[in-house]
């Protein structure tokens, strides 16, 4: 019973890890007024009949803290580029200079900033969701445990157990989200 108890925990630890895996991958796509080239992650363009991730067809880097460099391997394939990340509704203006494609971002607005505060917020909620859904499955699978034989002692201590390993999982969830308001909200 006891095997199964700590597999129990270690298979919520994991599903909580991937919840706080995925809110880091969403919180780098928020911009905080800094050129990152993860900002261009999304932008997948038509190379040769195949839908394919620009970090593919390209080297993206970032000259300055305002600026992203695209340099294609293909100058043929500018114009595409040009195309695929204005269509991918980024808010970014390229410029083609005939060598490389180069991208201003842009300071934020104030405005954009509360906008982009609310999205990462909204991110770490749902972050919260997958932490407390994996709570809700372990403290299933331990009552179920408990209707199994297990005595009221070991479900008591595991349910505790349980709740901590939550409560230690979402006080990260709102560290990250603290240091990602500060870095969109610093001008």
């Amino acid at each position: 019973m006891q095997e199964e108890l700590e597999l129990i925990l270690e298979t919520a630890q994991e599903q909580m890890d991937k919840a706080m895996e995925h809110l880091e991958k969403e919180l780098i796509k928020i911009r905080a007024g800094r050129a990152n080239p993860s900002m261009l992650e999304g932008v997948k363009l038509d190379y040769y009949g195949n839908l394919t991730p620009l970090n593919q067809v390209s080297n993206i880097n970032t000259p300055d803290a305002r600026t992203l460099s695209v340099q294609p391997w293909e100058k043929a394939m500018m114009p595409e580029i040009e195309k695929a990340i204005i269509v991918a509704n980024l808010g970014l203006n390229p410029m083609n200079n005939g060598e490389m494609i180069i991208i201003n971002i842009p300071p934020l607005t104030e405005e954009r900033r509360i906008e982009l505060v609310k999205r990462a917020r909204s991110e770490a909620e749902d972050a919260k969701v997958g932490i407390r859904n994996g709570r809700k499955e372990m403290m299933d699978e331990i009552k179920q445990l408990g209707k199994d034989g297990l005595s009221e002692d070991s479900v008591k201590d595991a349910e505790g157990e349980a709740q901590t390993i939550t409560d230690r999982y979402v006080e990260k969830v709102d560290g990250i989200l603290s240091k990602k308001e500060e870095e969109i909200m610093a001008i």
